[in-house]
């Protein structure tokens, strides 16, 4: 069963769940995160993160430490810390002079990446003797504003997409807290900032996402495309030209099948075997519209045929969504195997998934 759910009128910039899923903190398109505690199907304000002084671009909730990471169009990021029922924040120190983008943390969650508009990437971490979080800079060759990023499962390489039309796998190896790293498919120099793959494109990329055991690298761009690089496989790389919108977020659901969703306002599921990458089915099933794109063709002739006039004219979509969905999170499952996956979009609903109940086509291993 498909859940909805409603938070006002405002869009919902980004979100993120606690670990046991009872806990949500998400962005309504300003410099306050609100921290919401749901009960049954009612969700209660509990606290309100209010340290930014521009947007909130971007939110992180690590599941081990409960910490929350937040960054902004100020500059800054914030590592927020439970203390009874209030929230403390913590100042990281970023060195950037342009707009934060981005925020993930770790698999280990001993450390972050912050993704900006100062063409470079911010890996941070704690520095017990002073109490504070330092960064640390990988910056060649981006030459334009990092929008996303996704940490590989060794808690080393990091995948970040640009608006440079790059798609760029780099080592984040932090000395002081990471032990040294075992070669993988991607290459075995780990030195931070090195470059261990690049990938162009056709338009701006827009969602990164490293597949559950770091073999495969998925990503969704500007002109509409969805790109599987195999590293496994000789780092081929496949890049479908699909006829919908373009997509703004994805995630792998199994090792071979990948959910993304964009200004369609519906989610949608590819899925990549043996070097081939297909679509599989649209996720929404509230879905009247014809697929074939002949649709409002054929209304107009029926119209004409039969001398109709239509005087109302109806605004709103055929699909759950009613503007574009820019997160896609999993609420529960893995990426080995998602069974309820969550959107939230620019019309302020966050949209609860359930793969299992849909009878969707799904891969095999999920």
């Amino acid at each position: 069963m498909t859940e909805i759910h409603n938070f006002g009128v405002d869009p919902i910039t980004c979100h993120a769940w606690n670990n046991d899923r009872t806990q949500l903190a998400l962005a309504p398109n300003s410099n306050e995160v609100h921290i919401y505690k749901r009960e049954d199907d009612r969700w209660t304000c509990k606290n309100v993160l209010s340290q930014h002084d521009l947007r909130v671009t971007s939110i992180d909730w690590a599941p081990t430490t409960n910490r929350i990471v937040t960054c902004s169009a100020d500059r800054n990021a914030y590592v927020w810390t439970k203390a009874d029922d209030s929230w403390k924040p913590t100042l990281v120190l970023l060195r950037i002079n342009r707009a934060a983008t981005c925020v993930r943390w770790s698999p280990k969650e001993n450390k972050f990446a912050v993704g900006c508009g100062a063409r470079l990437i911010s890996v941070c971490y704690f520095e017990e003797e002073n109490d504070w979080w330092l960064s640390k800079h990988i910056k060649k060759p981006i030459k334009s504003t990092v929008t996303c990023i996704d940490w590989h499962p060794n808690n080393v390489l990091l995948a970040c997409g640009s608006t440079d039309f790059k798609t760029r796998v780099f080592s984040a190896y932090i000395k002081e807290i990471d032990d040294r790293p075992e070669a993988t498919v991607w290459g075995s120099k780990m030195s931070l900032g090195h470059m261990m793959a690049d990938f162009p494109n056709n338009g701006w990329v827009h969602c990164v996402s490293f597949s559950a055991d770091g073999s495969k690298l998925a990503w969704v761009s500007h002109d509409s495309t969805i790109s599987v690089c195999d590293a496994e496989n000789n780092m081929s790389l496949i890049t479908v030209k699909t006829q919908f919108l373009p997509y703004l977020t994805c995630a792998w659901a199994s090792n071979s099948g990948i959910v993304v969703a964009g200004h369609d306002c519906c989610p949608m599921l590819f899925k990549y075997d043996a070097g081939k990458l297909t679509f599989v089915t649209k996720l929404d099933k509230s879905q009247k519209r014809e697929v074939d794109g002949f649709s409002a063709m054929r209304k107009f002739r029926d119209m004409d045929k039969r001398a109709i006039v239509e005087n109302n004219v109806d605004t709103l979509l055929d699909t759950i969504h009613q503007n574009a969905i820019n997160s896609l999170t999993i609420y529960s499952g893995s990426k080995l195997g998602i069974s309820k996956l969550c959107t939230a979009g620019m019309d302020g609903k966050m949209v609860i998934w359930n793969l299992k109940a849909l009878g969707e086509m799904l891969p095999s291993e999920m």
